[in-house]
């Protein structure tokens, strides 16, 4: 089957281009001398998560207990579900560690600590946490001095709940835009983090792991000196926004969505398709960017390839996406019903609403499709 036979708008995952990407994180985090642990949130697939997990690690993360349920249901023991955990999701998150020994969530309060405490010690099982530290996002999270991180830490061992380690997430790193800036979050990520857990060992307490990561604070690192692994997920497929900012290549995105052309209106320069914004989502990330704002996502053709130009979906509506450009666009080209594969702002919202992918390598041939988990 081919990509003009598919139903639109579908979600296309190029099998090449991902593996290339996942080969690529997987050596930079072996020169650095510590392991991967992907970011399942993403791209939400156990065929993509076999691909993706470091053999010397074995975990992954991910950011809802749907997700967890879903992996630990396909064998995966090591989940860690990298948000704060709420006392509602206890005993569903104790119910994923029945199935998945080493489940592990994050935790940053005295509160929450109290909480699990209470819930152990009622004679539910423990599971590991990890104390999330705030390394400059300033999103959740303690900063590495705060007095609270070893109380949290010493409620936990009251109650014999295992502390899993000292974790952080450099998220600012996306508002910079050179290597050198994003190089200096990581740095800061990493010595936030590790400087947390020097705290917590020195303490008395052992800090078994030392967990940070984006994609651009993964890519851009030069040290990883004192962690025990990486964390990241958008790098395994790229976007608009991580090629803008230097993660990756354009061409080296991995994930599209493939849309039907729907109307003409020469009148007003405007082609539609079927893919708006619940396909494509209505994030405008690129915006962001000097000069490289593409819109609501760019248009290759079917093979994948930007032969029709720089053209961008410039509106959306729930099921619409409107492309408009300065230029008369390529009617000829693209008639009523023709396929065009789109590339997304921000990957992880546009994947999120699909329940599969279909799969090519290269060109429009349809090799495989793979389901994946949608929701919370």
């Amino acid at each position: 089957m081919r990509l003009t036979e598919a139903a639109t708008p579908a979600l296309i995952l190029d099998r090449g281009k991902f593996r290339h990407n996942c080969e690529r994180m997987l050596a930079k985090a072996r020169s650095l001398g510590t392991r991967l642990r992907p970011h399942m949130k993403t791209l939400k697939s156990i065929d993509a998560a076999r691909v993706a997990i470091d053999p010397n690690h074995g975990g992954i993360a991910v950011s809802t207990l749907k997700e967890a349920e879903y992996f630990a249901g396909h064998g995966i023991a090591d989940l860690q579900y990298a948000v704060c955990i709420t006392p509602d999701k206890l005993p569903q998150a104790a119910a994923i560690a029945v199935q998945a020994p080493g489940f592990s969530a994050f935790i940053d309060s005295v509160e929450m600590a109290e909480a699990v405490a209470g819930f152990v010690r009622a004679g539910n099982p423990a599971f590991g946490l990890w104390i999330e530290i705030d390394s400059g996002e300033h999103r959740t999270g303690l900063a590495p001095d705060d007095d609270r991180l070893i109380q949290i830490a010493a409620i936990l061992e009251s109650a014999g709940v295992p502390l899993a380690g000292a974790a952080t997430h450099g998220g600012h790193s996306y508002g910079e835009r050179t290597p050198e800036g994003i190089a200096g979050v990581a740095e800061q990520e990493r010595l936030a983090v590790v400087s947390a857990a020097e705290r917590l060992r020195a303490a008395g307490f052992a800090v078994p792991g030392v967990s940070a990561g984006s994609t651009p604070t993964s890519v851009h690192r030069a040290s990883a000196d004192g962690l025990t692994e990486l964390r990241a997920g958008v790098y395994m497929v790229g976007d608009l926004f991580q090629s803008g900012i230097g993660s990756l290549a354009e061409d080296e995105i991995a994930v599209s969505v493939l849309a039907s052309v729907i109307a003409h209106n020469p009148e007003r320069n405007q082609i539609v398709v079927d893919a708006g914004g619940l396909a494509l989502s209505k994030d405008r990330s690129t915006a962001a960017l000097a000069d490289g704002d593409l819109g609501f996502g760019l248009v290759l053709d079917i093979e994948g390839e930007p032969s029709l130009g720089r053209l961008t979906v410039a509106g959306v509506s729930q099921e619409h996406g409107e492309i408009r450009g300065a230029a008369p666009l390529p009617f000829d080209r693209l008639p009523i019903g023709a396929r065009v594969r789109i590339l997304p702002n921000h990957v992880c919202m546009t994947a999120a609403i699909h329940d599969r992918y279909l799969v090519v390598d290269e060109g429009a041939e349809i090799v495989a499709r793979c389901d994946k988990i949608v929701g919370w």
